[in-house]
């Protein structure tokens, strides 16, 4: 094989590899772009009070359900934190529905009382730690009602109070 065709050959051969590769990577989903900024701090803004704009929001972005918004200071809250530290089982619920990221401070509103006795047995350190605007795990199972009541009791037993840390200090 003379040189000429050793070059055409690799410069076909190259050339296809390129085709193969554009083929599959247009084949695949490109990464969703950003968030709109504005659009997660009215969906969080939403799951505090209003369940019927929640699923208008996510109706329009799916993704708005793992977004947080930063309040500033590093005080970082998601739609099911904005919903759990007020008391809304309802729009929690539907949340955790569609596919939303449960945590700690979630399923002490929730009254998941054995789900959090067992998680602090693992992480006793955990029980003072801040959720969303500083708000404590016992806030959270003050906003559950009812349901939350034996957690009430239990984290009050465990030396817990009613306070809101200071996220800034």
């Amino acid at each position: 094989m003379n040189r000429k065709i050793f070059v055409r050959t690799l410069a076909a051969g190259t050339a296809g590899l390129g085709l193969i590769r554009n083929t599959i990577l247009a084949q695949t989903d490109p990464k969703p772009a950003a968030l709109v900024p504005e659009k997660v701090r009215d969906f969080v803004g939403a799951c505090h009070r209003d369940l019927d704009k929640v699923k208008s929001l996510l109706a329009e972005s799916t993704n708005l359900i793992y977004g947080s918004w930063d309040w500033g200071g590093g005080d970082f809250e998601s739609g099911i934190e904005a919903a759990g530290h007020v008391g809304r089982k309802d729009i929690a619920s539907f949340l955790l529905e569609k596919g939303a990221r449960s945590n700690t401070f979630l399923m002490t509103m929730m009254g998941q009382t054995a789900w959090i006795k067992s998680y602090l047995q693992l992480y006793p350190a955990h029980l003072t730690i801040r959720g969303p605007h500083g708000f404590s795990l016992l806030h959270h199972a003050n906003q559950g009602g009812d349901e939350a009541r034996e957690l009430v009791d239990y984290l009050q037993s465990l030396g817990l109070k009613e306070t809101k840390f200071n996220l800034h200090a």
